[in-house]
Order: C-alpha cells, then structure tokens, then sequence
C-alpha cells in the first residue's frame, strides 16, 4: 500500500478518553479492570472482571439531546469521530478548519456492534408483544449503521464504508481508506472500529468456555494464563495522503506503510482454525509491502488476549522478530475489545513513538522509544492481517 499518514486520534478506552487521557493512563500503568460494571447486570456474572469505558459521557462530548435511540457501539463511534476530528485540526464545534464535508469520509469494523440491539429487539418481541418494539431502535440492529450515524453527526458526504472481518476487520479497514484516500476519492478518512461490551456478549463468551474464571490468572501472553477477559472501546484515526498533511501543516503521529491479509486453509473443530502460518505469511507480506524485512522490527503490538490456544499463535510470531525487539501485550490493560482492539493499537504504536509503553513487557525493553511497530492479527477461520507502523518521518 502506499503510506498513510495518521494525524489525529479519538479513542474511548478503559484508560481515558481522548488522546492525552489514554496517553495519562498508559504512563500510570493501571488497566481498565477495577470497579464495578455499568453496562452488565454484575449478578448475572458473578466474579465477571470486564475491562468498561467507565468514565465515558457521551453527553459531555457530542451534546445532551439526539442520543436517545442511539446503542452504545454508535456512541462511542460518534464520541471517536468527535475527537478524532478535532485532535487532527480537522473540524472543531462543528466548523471546518482543514479539508471540507466533500472530500471527507470514514471506514471502520465492528466484530458484535449490532449484536446489543438485536438482542434488545428480540427480547421485546418475545416477552412482550412486537407493538412494543421502538421503531426509533430498530436501525441500530444494522451492522452498518451505527457509521452510517457518524456521517450524519459530523456531515461526511464522501465513502462511509463498515469492513467486517472479525479481529482482523479494523486493518483491513485502514488499507480500505488508502485506497480510496489515494484514489482522490477522500482527502480525510475516519479509520478504525468499535465494540460494546453487553449482556448477550459476556453470555456467549461464557458459553464457549473462553473467558477467565473468577480468580483465575489473566495474563495475555504468558504461559498459565486461564482465559479471556472483556473489553469495550472505540477508536477513529484521522487519514490523510502524507503529502495532504504535509501540505496544511499537520502533525503527523505515525504513518501506516505497510500491509497484508493471508488465508490459509483452516483445520475444523477447534476454536481458533487459524494456522501459525497464516500470520508468519501475514507478517512478512506485510513488511514486504513497507519494504522492510523482519529484522526492521524493534517493536511489536501483541494480540494474546490470555486465551492459551490463541496467545500459543501469537507467540509464534515472538521468535521471529530480532532478539532486542519489545512485545507488549496491551489486552492485559484493554481487555479482548474485538473490533477496538485492533483499531487501538494506531493510537498505541503512536503514544509508543512518543515513549508511552502500550502495555505490559511480554520481551525486550517496552521504554526504547521504537521507529518501526509491527501488528499481526490472526483471525478465527484461516485468516490474518498486518500492519506496519513507523514513526512520522518516514513518509
């Protein structure tokens, strides 16, 4: 791909919301695991630790009135949009500082982000009678709606795209923008993605055995880990043509210069069908692309989310990376937040260029400020994305 220059950040995170807020966060080393749960009935779920956007308003960012029907995933999208906008010097109190509605639009993932909806709809129907469903709501069970709100909110007239593949969908959705970012379809795209934490979720990760059992060890990455913890967020990068962000005086925080997506014919029957091929092909594709070889890498955002099988994958890719590269695991903070995890990790390897460690060290020395970051993603089907970041003067 060519590159793309990332200028501005929204993210709605556990740690903070807004670039400094989850830059503060990170520094204070915490994780987004303490206190109790607003959007899960906790009894249900007794000894559940889910990694919540607790001290998210939506109100205090985008306004007290047109909200109501609104699910969660949409909010923390237009929260993202909000502040992404405003971070870069694009937009601010709904006035145009750069570019134009013309010229501007957003592609982002989603894994569940209609799941909530369509759950509360059925719910309804079921229990009640469906002339009590709330036609207000029903647009919300649309997986591609909750951006088709961001256009709307923020007046993007140019693509509105919504990429679903799985874990992998929020990469893939950063090569979709550089397409058309480089194809003078846009001069600005909203890139990354989101999911919610709720009810339905937690019930079906429970239902699969994945998730870490009350008391038990949660720690991505490392041997003895006994499951998966959740996550929610929303996270949407500001993308330009380098040469465009150059030109209107923009600082650029990292650049995307490289990526990949593999498939690799899976094996049936287990949870992940995902081969350790897949993402080695993945990553070195995605280097290639960067024209760099593996031992550019210095840095490496880790995907393990505590899960043995998956966290046995990621490692895979550990070995081949040089001796002195860092890996971090920022799920042990964040959560598994699905869609927003793979759309943080832009922000991360950005606060990472700025010598804010993304996460707790799985090898090497995580305070080296880095040059290159490297994101491998493995899906759950035979699937894997990658991509590279460096710091911004490189493009």
């Amino acid at each position: 791909m060519r590159p793309v220059a990332l200028t501005g950040f929204g993210p709605v995170t556990p740690l903070g919301v807004g670039w400094e807020a989850l830059l503060e966060g990170l520094a204070a080393g915490g994780d987004g695991f303490e206190g109790p749960l607003k959007t899960l009935d906790a009894t249900a779920f007794p000894g559940l630790r889910a990694a919540e956007c607790r001290a998210f308003d939506p109100g205090a960012i985008l306004g007290a009135t047109g909200l109501r029907n609104n699910d969660r995933v949409t909010k923390l999208l237009l929260a993202s949009a909000r502040l992404g906008l405003a971070h870069a010097g694009v937009k601010r109190d709904g006035q145009w500082l750069a570019h134009g509605p013309e010229k501007a639009g957003v592609v982002a993932s989603t894994v569940y982000g209609s799941l909530e909806s369509i759950t509360e709809l059925d719910r309804v129907a079921r229990l009640e009678d469906p002339r009590y469903l709330n036609p207000g709501r029903f647009p919300n069970t649309v997986i591609n709606s909750a951006l088709g709100f961001v256009s709307i909110w923020e007046d993007l007239r140019a693509l509105n795209a919504t990429v679903t593949n799985g874990l992998c969908g929020p990469l893939d959705a950063v090569f979709t923008a550089g397409l058309y970012l480089h194809a003078r379809r846009a001069d600005v795209v909203l890139v990354g993605g989101a999911d919610a934490l709720s009810e339905t979720l937690a019930v079906g990760f429970d239902a699969n055995g994945v998730l870490c059992p009350p008391g038990g060890r949660y720690a991505p990455g490392e041997p003895g880990s006994e499951g998966v913890r959740l996550g929610e967020g929303s996270l949407l990068a500001v993308a330009e043509r380098p040469e465009s962000a150059r030109a209107r005086g923009a600082t650029v925080l990292a650049a995307v210069t490289g990526y990949a997506s593999v498939f690799e014919p899976p094996e049936a029957g287990a949870l992940t069908s995902t081969r350790p091929e897949a993402l080695l092909r993945a990553a070195d594709a995605a280097l290639a692309d960067a024209g760099l070889r593996m031992d550019a890498v210095d840095a490496m955002l880790s995907q393990a989310n505590g899960h043995p099988a998956l966290d046995a994958l990621d490692r895979c890719l550990w070995d081949r990376l040089p001796p002195e590269a860092a890996v971090v695991a920022p799920k042990a903070r964040f959560g598994e937040a699905l869609a927003a995890s793979g759309a943080l990790t832009l922000a991360l390897a950005a606060g990472w260029f700025r010598g804010v460690a993304p996460g707790p060290s799985l090898r090497g020395d995580p305070t080296k400020t880095p040059r290159t970051v490297l994101v491998a993603i493995a899906g759950l089907h035979g699937n894997a994305s990658a991509l590279v970041l460096q710091r911004e003067n490189t493009v």
